[in-house]
């Protein structure tokens, strides 16, 4: 009946953008009569007098509900006629007025006639937790007007059972009758009940109370930053919700303290606080207090306020008691940062952003809730708070989802275990955690129980069964080893179907094993026991004690053996355990013939590595070994030599190690030894004896000498009178037999006692001990021998570059007293022997001292004038140069004169007149000079060669050692002809005897 007269005006568009200003102007003829935008008015029934324009956009913001996304939007929609019109009521209350809207007539009739109703564009979650609780039947049922659609009514169940207030059946719980009775948003009223339990419910009343309501606080458009400035001092730490209660705080102590009711209000404004949201704040808190004491409830009334100082450690659980009560009607808003961006991901894959004015805009820690989430031009989270993610699990029972991966065999805990990864929403919550498998998946826990725990044997058990089922099968697994063959022991799986016939299919663990084998033993003690036929694919007959032995004899000493079957496993093949003491005095030719069980295998593999050209002279391969088998007696010598001798002798055709290709062959055909101390801890290994002896050579002879248990060792000795020196002492260490060979060890200034674990090396030692000990006993001799070296410091200066004078007179005497005091002679052992050797030494000390002076002599003139003239060399002959340097070097050194053999070293002088000749004719016949030198550098080369290889195993020929004088030799025979040799030489000659040698 008020409805006034309208005047319906179409206006482009263009007059939106208009200023106000320019849009007054259109109705200036009007005077001063008003004109507002009806979007700033309430849509309500209030009157406004004056108003007599009214524009129109024909958008608004119109609160929806997303029962998908679970979010209230706010999106900008164009409104339905009958907002349009009630908008036009805004003016013309009292008199005709005119509103202008922003849109065309056509546009207006094609909008619905009316506004959706709230109750399908809302949560129904409060609704039908109403319904359930005045017990108004199925909320499907109910004949609404307009009923929601299934989906919201689907939501609301989810909502409720997320609270606890319905069970899967869609029943009321005892907490959702609780909740029925707070007249709040159902996930508000869950925040309270869980406040109770946790022990801050007057917190978390009046946090309730204010997320009821619309938010005290005030923004102006004008004075935003003054606004943020006066909310600042509220701001909580890590907490939007702290941040209220800060602000409760305040209002409830400036209500206090007020003076009078205008006072207070002017400093709610100044505060940019509205003091009637304030007041409505305070007295829906009172109501709130009344409802929780007619449940019972216990309200203190000494709650401290925020900002009253305590300690790090009670602040940060009552924190924690605060939001845990919050989050348990907030499981639907929280949030995961997973990214280096602003964005949070949220339940049911949804990304939202914390709002701007939310105190933690800037810190953005990992985890967040929010109460609530808005979709504006964002998704937006406001009213936010950090939390921690193991708040979320116990909240959220039943409602989350769990996924287990990598179910195994946990020997330390007796079960089979699997990692469980924990999801609410579709947001991980618990990334990687161990839970027992057994109560989650029995079938598939019992199946890894019986595989890995019984048929793996990874099942710590006191029970018998195991460990005899250990013994058999640890014993045809080593048959298997001696074999080389891997088809002896039946698979896993047969063990598996053996067990798991057997036990039960609810057996998951150690411990439902023992309560129900012990049980099943009463009734048959030998139920779980395996036998050889059930392990067994065949009988291995071919697998003997004397093919394949636990020990081998070698030296009279007993080395136990391991075999191993695994190709390019370190051990794999044959293992021999080798004491340290004993390293130096076992002879490894031996172990070169393995085991009986695995010789074929390796002079088979022998001969297939030779060149085509001689491995057809030996087919058909297998009667060909098994002819070598029959006729070659075992260990005798190396079993390369003597396979060599076995081709000659069938094929006559002669062949040297060299001509095998070793490094085809498999590892497991040499024998691998271990070295090991005292204590059984293992040293070094490897399948290079000599390597092993280079390598732990020196600590092997300070065991053998720790492993004596005779007195014989001495220092400090200075004559022989010490008695006898036997030249082998025998005894037992550890259930090995030794031989210790004692011998002198020359200490420059006295001479010691000591017991080597070889005869080579005691040897030498024993011969620069006896040396030593002559010249102490002729120190007369020696010392005027020292002073009265015969044209000393001629030769000294022209040697001057190869040593100096001291090096040079101590390197003289040493070679005169070796020559003198003992030469060719036996080495003593006795005292007898020993005054009869120094008698001898005193008798040829002259002689000798004569002949090695001339030798020194002539060495130095030659090596002088040699260096003369290679200093005159033209710059064209760099080659010969560097072979002359060469030479020179090999033969003139430090200490050459003590170590060069006495047989060689009277003929140092001419070895250096040859190189003065070779200057001398190679200008007149340079080809012949770089032929004959490219033949000499042939043999020098394979004879270096051969010294590098031999010296590597520690084991150096002396047919070797003499080789490098026959290239001497053969260097004056090209070079120097009319110097003559002492015997015939040449190339062929040194061809052949290298064959012989090799």
């Amino acid at each position: 009946g008020r409805s006034p007269k309208l005047k319906h005006i179409d206006v482009l568009p263009l007059f939106a953008r208009l200023s106000i200003a320019d849009q007054q102007k259109i109705f200036k003829p009007h005077g001063t009569r008003r004109i507002v935008l009806a979007t700033n008015v309430a849509e309500t029934s209030l009157t406004v007098p004056g108003i007599k324009y009214v524009i129109d956009a024909g958008l608004a913001r119109i609160n929806r509900y997303s029962p998908r996304a679970k979010v209230e939007q706010l999106q900008i929609e164009k409104i339905s006629q009958a907002a349009a019109k009630q908008r036009a009521g805004r003016c013309g209350r009292v008199s005709n007025g005119i509103c202008v809207r922003l849109y065309s007539e056509e546009d207006f009739n094609k909008r619905p006639a009316f506004t959706d109703p709230e109750i399908i564009r809302s949560s129904l979650a409060s609704v039908i937790l109403r319904m359930a609780a005045l017990r108004l039947g199925n909320v499907d049922a109910f004949p609404f007007l307009e009923a929601p659609s299934s989906r919201l009514i689907t939501d609301g169940y989810a909502q409720l059972q997320e609270l606890g207030a319905v069970n899967q059946q869609r029943q009321i719980t005892e907490i959702g009758r609780q909740l029925s009775r707070i007249p709040l948003d159902p996930r508000i009223g869950r925040m309270i009940l869980a406040g109770k339990q946790e022990g801050c419910l007057d917190e978390v009343l009046i946090i309730a109370s204010v997320l009821s309501m619309q938010d005290p606080r005030e923004r102006p458009m004008d004075k935003r930053e003054a606004a943020d400035n006066a909310h600042a001092k509220f701001a909580g730490e890590g907490s939007d919700f702290m941040t209220y209660l800060n602000l409760w705080d305040w209002y409830q102590q400036a209500f206090k303290n007020k003076k009078s009711n205008r006072t207070f209000v002017n400093e709610c404004h100044q505060n940019f606080l509205s003091f009637l949201r304030l007041k409505e704040w305070r007295e829906l808190h009172k109501q709130l207090l009344e409802i929780v004491d007619d449940f019972g409830f216990n309200v203190g009334k000494s709650r401290k306020p925020v900002n009253q100082k305590r300690d790090a450690k009670s602040e940060a659980v009552r924190y924690a008691q605060i939001h845990r009560a919050l989050l348990a009607g907030l499981l639907g808003n929280i949030g995961f940062k997973d990214g280096d961006n602003d964005a949070y991901s949220g339940a049911r894959s949804i990304r939202f952003f914390v709002a701007p004015g939310s105190c933690l805009k800037k810190t953005r820690p990992k985890w967040v809730m929010a109460a609530a989430l808005v979709d504006t031009s964002k998704l937006y989270a406001r009213c936010v708070a950090k939390i921690e993610p193991d708040w979320i699990e116990p909240l959220a029972r039943g409602l989350t989802n769990s996924e287990y991966t990598d179910p195994r065999w946990d020997r330390k805990k007796s079960q089979v275990t699997a990692w469980e990864r924990v999801s609410l929403y579709g947001l991980t919550v618990v990334p990687k955690r161990r839970v027992h498998y057994g109560p989650i998946n029995p079938k598939v826990s019992n199946e890894i129980f019986v595989r890995e725990g019984l048929a793996n044997m990874q099942l710590d058990t006191k029970a018998p069964f195991l460990a005899a089922n250990r013994r058999i099968i640890a014993e045809i697994e080593e048959l298997e080893h001696k074999a080389r063959r891997q088809d002896v022991l039946v698979d896993e799986q047969v063990l598996f179907d053996f067990y798991a016939a057997i036990i039960p299919e609810d057996i998951v663990n150690g411990a439902g094993f023992e309560t129900w084998r012990k049980e099943a033993e009463k009734q048959k003690p030998k139920l779980l026991y395996l036998t050889k036929d059930d392990l067994m694919r065949h009988a291995a007959e071919s697998v003997t004690e004397v093919q394949f032995p636990e020990t081998m004899e070698v030296d009279g000493t007993t080395l136990a053996l391991q075999y191993r079957f695994e190709p390019g496993h370190v051990l794999d093949g044959v293992t021999a355990t080798v004491p340290l003491a004993l390293l130096n005095q076992l002879d490894a030719t031996r172990t070169e013939w393995l085991v009986p069980g695995m010789l074929r295998e390796k002079v088979t593999a022998l001969i297939k590595v030779l060149p085509k050209t001689y491995r057809r002279v030996c087919v058909p391969v297998p009667e060909f070994v098994t002819e070598f088998l029959e006729h070659s007696p075992v260990g005798v010598k190396p079993l390369m030599q003597t396979l060599i001798a076995f081709i000659a002798e069938k094929t006559t055709i002669k062949l040297s190690v060299d001509d095998f290709m070793l490094d085809k062959l498999p590892e497991h055909v040499w024998m691998n030894f271990s070295v090991i101390d005292e204590e059984q801890q293992e040293l070094g290994m490897g399948r290079n004896w000599q390597k092993l002896q280079k390598q732990l050579g020196n600590a092997a002879q300070l065991t053998f000498r720790d492993s004596a248990t005779n007195d014989i060792e001495k220092t400090d000795i200075k004559q022989w009178d010490f008695g006898d020196l036997p030249a082998t002492i025998n005894f037992t260490r550890e259930g090995h037999q030794l031989t210790g060979y004692p011998a002198l060890e020359d200490n420059i200034d006295s001479v010691a006692i000591k017991l080597f674990d070889t005869e080579q090396s005691a040897n030498l030692s024993h011969r620069a001990g006896v040396c030593r000990l002559i010249r102490f006993e002729l120190k007369q001799q020696m010392k005027q021998l020292q002073k009265g070296l015969p044209n000393f410091n001629q030769y000294a200066m022209q040697l001057r570059n190869i040593m100096d004078a001291d090096d040079l007179r101590e390197d003289v005497l040493s070679a005169i007293a070796d020559r003198a005091f003992i030469g060719e002679d036996e080495l003593p052992r006795t005292n007898e022997e020993f005054m009869a050797l120094k008698q001898r030494a005193r008798t040829r000390l002259p002689a000798v001292k004569d002949a090695l002076t001339r030798i020194v002599t002539q060495v130095a003139a030659e090596y002088h004038s040699l260096t003369a003239k290679r200093a005159a060399m033209p710059n064209r002959v760099n080659r010969l140069s560097k072979d002359v340097e060469n030479q020179t070097n090999q033969l003139l050194y430090k200490n050459c004169f003590s170590q060069t053999p006495w047989e060689h070293l009277q003929h140092l002088p001419r070895y250096l007149k040859a190189l003065s000749l070779r200057i001398d004719k190679q200008p007149n016949n340079p080809d012949r000079d770089g032929k004959h030198a490219a033949s000499v550098g042939q043999h020098w080369d394979k004879w270096q060669a051969e010294m590098i290889k031999q010296g590597k195993l520690g084991d150096v020929s002396p047919d070797l050692v003499n080789f490098r004088w026959l290239i001497e030799e053969l260097r004056v025979s090209l070079f120097a002809q009319e110097l003559k040799t002492p015997f015939p030489v040449s190339s062929k000659r040194l061809d052949k005897a290298w064959q012989a040698l090799v």
